[in-house]
Order: structure tokens, then sequence, then C-alpha cells
């Protein structure tokens, strides 16, 4: 009887130290801060009294769709932020177009990080949030002691549609044909703002759907179709909605879809794609910099190399950023643009990788 016990407690022990018993995952939960400029929610996954580190989404995201990497690292004692961008989720949506200019995003951010108690923080950002991260650090490197950048490189002279033409491939993309390249679709905002918005609040489950799909290796070294939004009169055609498409439940799992589908409901897509209308502000925001925009702190990029816009493989994009980050340490991900969600596993190893590699813990 006395062995049957014994076996009964060591499998009793072995259970409640399993990793289905252990692996619980932190509760993220929301927070709004509110200053005199703007009110920012954020979630908050981690101990209060962790080493801090935010993240910063990008286009068109909220805060949530951090949350793979704030529950494993949050696990690891991190305290884990994830704003929602002005314009996006449940943060301040202003109506005028320049109140999307990066100088006023890293405003935001500047007040929410010392809301947060002012700890030097390792700075995460995706898409739009990694020109937002790494221009906080330009301008504000005390803040930081680590940035990560996400599938879009630093620009020291500023993230805009004028400095990124000298980059595009002429031979893949002939200038006769393709004048902004890659970046056509950006030039479509410029020059057919009100039809870009409309095109996208007409089925905003079906947009967000149709957005967010995984990478397609073949992709790489051809033609993307966002060189052709002008042509096609815009990103869905003579259709001007997205197609009836399902959400990839492995990118975004159906409860927190059901929270961006919500979220874009209730702002629609103007104020996210003001950002791309801010192009003279934030190159002069850039010239303000301290010592140039270098970055002499550690930087990690996160290259998507299935990314038709800015995979730093296959273009001298990322050449400025070398230049400007003397301490630069990059990692591919055999993923599309929405690295964070299709490589969640692999992008938080990477970070810790990396932290590990830098001391920064």
């Amino acid at each position: 009887m006395k062995n049957l016990e014994r076996i009964f407690l060591l499998v009793l022990i072995s259970f409640l130290h399993s990793p289905v018993i252990q692996a619980k995952a932190p509760i993220l939960t929301s927070h709004t801060y509110t200053s005199k400029r703007i009110t920012t929610h954020y979630w908050e996954a981690g101990p209060a009294n962790g080493p801090l580190m935010i993240f910063v989404h990008g286009w068109p995201e909220i805060g949530l769709a951090w949350r793979a990497q704030m529950e494993a690292l949050a696990s690891e004692g991190w305290r884990c932020i994830a704003p929602d961008l002005r314009g996006f989720g449940n943060s301040s949506v202003p109506t005028a177009k320049g109140a999307y200019a990066i100088k006023e995003i890293v405003n935001d951010m500047v007040e929410l990080h010392s809301h947060l108690g002012g700890q030097r923080a390792i700075w995460v950002g995706h898409d739009w949030g990694s020109p937002v991260v790494s221009s906080l650090v330009a301008h504000y490197p005390k803040m930081s002691r680590g940035v990560v950048l996400v599938s879009v490189p630093y620009l020291p002279n500023g993230w805009a549609l004028l400095n990124l033409i000298p980059f595009v491939d002429r031979k893949l993309y002939p200038a006769s044909k393709y004048p902004d390249g890659q970046w056509d679709y950006w030039r479509f905002y410029l020059t057919h703002f009100d039809q870009a918005v409309s095109d996208m609040d007409t089925d905003v489950p079906a947009t967000l759907a149709s957005i967010f799909t995984k990478g397609n290796p073949s992709s790489v070294g051809k033609l993307s179709p966002s060189a052709m939004v002008t042509a096609k009169g815009g990103r869905y055609g003579a259709a001007h909605r997205a197609p009836a498409a399902k959400p990839d439940p492995a990118l975004w799992p159906g409860a927190d879809f059901d929270v961006l589908v919500a979220a874009f409901r209730k702002t629609g897509f103007r104020p996210c794609d003001s950002y791309y209308l801010n192009d003279a502000a934030n190159i002069s925001f850039a010239k303000t910099a301290i010592n140039g925009g270098k970055l002499s702190l550690p930087v990690l990029y996160i290259n998507d190399v299935y990314e038709p816009f800015s995979n730093i493989n296959v273009s001298k994009i990322g050449d400025p950023m070398r230049k400007a980050c003397p301490d630069l340490t990059v990692t591919d991900q055999p993923s599309g643009h929405w690295v964070t969600l299709e490589r969640k596993a692999e992008l938080t190893r990477s970070i810790r990788s990396w932290i590990k590699l830098k001391h920064l813990k």
C-alpha cells in the first residue's frame, strides 16, 4: 500500500510540474492613460516591477497583435506593454491628417513611457511601429536600452515615400512603368485618399482578412501587387471592395480577430491611412534627431524574407540602417510581412536570444 501511495504521489508531482500545467499564459489586462494631448489605450502583461518592454504595432493592427510575444516574455519576468497607437483601437482618433505625423506619435509614446514610470525600455516596433520606435530612440536615446525593428528598416532621413524610391530595384520595376516601384500603393493614398479609405471601409472584415495573409516563398524576386494599385484603379480595382475572405486563425485567433474587426468598425480606415500623408513633416522631424540620427545602442532587425516591400537581402533599403546602427544584429525569418503573427514563437526566440547576447536583462 505504501508503494502505491508513493507512486501516486510521484505521478501527482510530475503532473503538477508538467508543461501543460506550468505554461499557463499571463493574462493581458486593459488600461487607458489620458494626458492633455491624447488618450492611449494599452495592454499589459507581466510583473509591474519587471524590466520594461514596449511593443508598438503598425498598419492596420492594434496592440493585441503582440499577444503571443507579450505572453511568452511576460512569463519570463518582463513587464510587457502594447499600446493602441492614435487612430487605432481604443486610443484617441484625431481628425486632422497632420495629427498622424511620426513626431506626434513619438510624443504619445514619450508620455506613455513617463506614465509607466520612465524606466529604460526595450522598444519593439513592426511596420509603421518600426519608424515610430526608431525615431523615438533617435530623439530620446536615454529612454531605451535597445530597439527591435520588425519588417521595416530604419531610415535616418525619415520614413517617407520620397526617401524610399531611390532604393527601388529598377531591373524589376523600370521607372518608365513603375515610377514608385513596390511603393505605388503609398502614391495612391496621396492621389486618391478618399477612394482608398472608402474601398477599405465597405467591408471591414473582408478587408482585414484579405490583408492578413501568410507570405509566399514564390513571391521573392517577382512584381509585388502593391506596384500596380494605381494601374488597377485601387487596391481592389473596379470592385471597390475587398473580396470575400475568411481570416486565417493561425495568424489572428478568432476572438482576437473579432476585437480587431470591432476596432476598425469603430474608427474606420481613415485614421490609420492618414499615416501615409505626412512625408514632409516626417522628414523635418528626422532632421532634428540627436547625433544625426545615429543609433548607438543595440539594434535587432527582423528581416522577413518573403516581404515584397523591404526585404534587405534583395534591396539596398537596409544600407542606411547599417550605417546608422553600429551595433546592429540582423535575423532572417521565412515569413511574409506579418511575421509577428506568422512566426509568433520564432520571433519571440529571436528577441530572447538577442537580449541574452547583448546582456539587456
